[in-house]
């Protein structure tokens, strides 16, 4: 099963700089929950915003045009989408596709993923840089939606939505 995780604005926005949009902590919560002991693929720029260590108790798939060998047993490096997500599916039953925007863009646009965990925030982000993929939702079948929750630091009201590839 390959899966994407992804926290999105309403103008389908996700980043901005290379950065987070917000910090909600239950989403940051739920993606550890759901992500942790399977492997996550990632592009570069993605990894290089997480301090370019890699995520704890996961094995992260990078994908970069220049090759390059890791100094940690937990992050492997891959020079295209198909490759890594191929090494994935080779170690656990479900494995993630954690951005960025152009990650998300070619697994969706190669039909790669069954099934997508999307945090629906409730905002604009005008100013954003890095935008989720417009997807076809007839081609998709929301299985489960939490009510709206609101973070209590920053206001923001958002839910978790899980889709599957009919």
């Amino acid at each position: 099963m390959i899966s994407l995780i992804v926290a999105v604005a309403e103008n389908r926005a996700i980043g901005k700089d290379n950065q987070l949009l917000w910090h909600i902590s239950e989403d940051l919560k739920y993606f550890k929950r759901t992500t942790t002991g399977h492997p996550v693929v990632m592009g570069r720029k993605t990894f290089d915003s997480m301090g370019g260590k890699g995520l704890p108790n996961r094995t992260n798939l990078v994908i970069s045009r220049t090759p390059q060998v890791s100094q940690y047993e937990h992050v492997r490096y891959f020079q295209d989408l198909p490759s890594a997500l191929q090494a994935a599916v080779a170690m656990d039953e479900e494995v993630f596709v954690i951005g960025g925007g152009m990650i998300y863009e070619q697994a969706l646009e190669q039909s790669l993923v069954q099934r997508m965990y999307i945090t629906e925030v409730r905002t604009h982000i005008p100013d954003a840089d890095t935008f989720f993929p417009a997807f076809d939702p007839a081609e998709w079948r929301e299985v489960d939606r939490t009510p709206d929750q609101v973070d209590p630091k920053s206001g923001l009201s958002y839910a978790f939505v899980v889709y599957e590839k009919k």
